[in-house]
């Protein structure tokens, strides 16, 4: 498990800078191969989609999400489908990646692993 999941997020100025290529590239190796960074509406994310057997599975993995995120103050996108979770991270302060967004999907990692 990544050391990231362990850490906590920092508070989040509005000009706090944003990950260039090279550190993306670093932190992404903590987590899960699944993660992709995708750009949405000019804004870097950072996305994986996590499959379940059924709606309740889903819909419990999103609260847990949902639970570490309010711990932090810091809250994804959560799409919840049928036998499927959809979770972007981003900071929304600075419209694109902080190392909490990593932090944070590695912390998401480990609830799909406990799960």
């Amino acid at each position: 498990m990544s050391e990231l999941a362990n850490d906590r997020c920092e508070a989040c100025r509005a000009d706090a800078p944003i990950l260039d290529d090279d550190e993306i590239t670093f932190l992404q190796k903590e987590l899960s191969d699944e993660w992709q960074v995708i750009t949405r509406d000019g804004v870097r994310q950072l996305e994986r989609v996590f499959r379940f057997d059924n709606f309740a599975d889903a819909l419990a993995f999103t609260n847990r999400v949902g639970e570490i995120a309010e711990e932090e103050g810091h809250h994804p996108a959560i799409l919840t489908e049928w036998g499927r979770v959809t979770v972007t991270w981003w900071s929304h302060k600075i419209r694109g990646l902080h190392r909490n967004d990593f932090v944070m999907a590695a912390r998401t990692d480990k609830l799909a692993a406990e799960h």
